[in-house]
């Protein structure tokens, strides 16, 4: 199945995506987290797209998405959500899954509880709606968040390496016989542009709003009740199962799938992924 790469205009942002599957076929809306783009959906999409309509935008400050520069363009998840909502009616999306990872959850959320008419299902790959979901790999954030001073900024600009995303996001917990290069080979050269790391600092300092949310997205699930399956990398070291556990509180119904492998769970289960996600959907759309 052929995969075209197009671009739409949102405002200010030229929004890149990736699209496959039949435009009259069901959408799902595929979110990608930090620090990666719509490439990490490059394997999931044609296994799915003989079904589905599967559409993955680079969120602005990722990927080949262009947005303007820090001063011209507030980074925060409200502005990310903002762009994501434009987007979908610019592309008239009236109906679409979800499959949210990492900051596509937050973003996706957000989404959501805005406008529950037009969310069908979800799916989440290691994104957190639940406290339950963090390790203990989070202080450096969460004192940003408490203080927003320079040291302390400074001090998460380490979680933007190359060592780190290689090594501790891709690596940590993968049977390495089955992670190829390709995916944190792309985040670090991306990551490595002028003015791509402030972003991304910005967007850690903000993330601080994605858990004064989580009250809403949780009243969300619970008045809802949408179709909701999680596919979760079991090693993930920043985010742990139990935030995948955490939803059958508010989503009694909820599949929980926990995968032998790490964060970025689509770079070595990329075909039983999409074998749970076409069960899944064949049951609910």
């Amino acid at each position: 199945m052929t995969v075209s790469y197009k671009s739409q205009k949102v405002g200010n942002v030229d929004v890149f995506y990736r699209e496959a599957g039949a435009t009259n076929a069901p959408t799902l809306l595929l979110l990608h987290g930090f620090p990666t783009s719509s490439h990490m959906f490059r394997e999931l999409m044609p296994l799915l797209a003989d079904r589905y309509r599967v559409i993955a935008p680079d969120l602005p400050g990722f990927g080949r998405t262009k947005a303007p520069a820090r001063g011209e363009f507030n980074y925060t998840f409200d502005n990310l959500a903002k762009v994501i909502e434009g987007f979908t009616q610019a592309l008239k999306l009236d109906r679409y899954a979800l499959y949210v990872f990492d900051y596509g959850a937050p973003v996706g959320y957000r989404l959501a509880a805005a406008h529950p008419e037009r969310v069908t299902a979800l799916i989440s790959q290691n994104g957190n709606a639940y406290l339950d979901g963090f390790s203990d790999e989070w202080e450096p954030w969460q004192a940003y968040w408490r203080d927003d001073s320079a040291e302390n900024r400074e001090a998460c600009r380490a979680s933007l390496s190359a060592d780190v995303i290689e090594n501790w996001q891709y690596r940590t917990g993968t049977d390495p016989r089955r992670l190829g290069p390709d995916g944190y080979t792309l985040d670090i050269a991306l990551m490595a542009r002028p003015g791509a790391e402030d972003i991304q600092l910005d967007l850690i300092r903000d993330y601080r709003t994605n858990l004064e949310r989580y009250p809403e997205f949780q009243a969300y699930f619970r008045d809802h009740q949408p179709p909701f399956l999680a596919v979760w990398g079991r090693h993930d070291p920043a985010f742990i199962p139990a935030g995948a556990e955490a939803y059958k509180r508010d989503l009694p119904h909820a599949e929980v799938y926990l995968l032998d492998t790490g964060h970025f769970a689509l770079e070595t289960h990329a075909n039983e992924i999409a074998q749970f996600i076409r069960v899944f959907l064949g049951r609910h759309l």
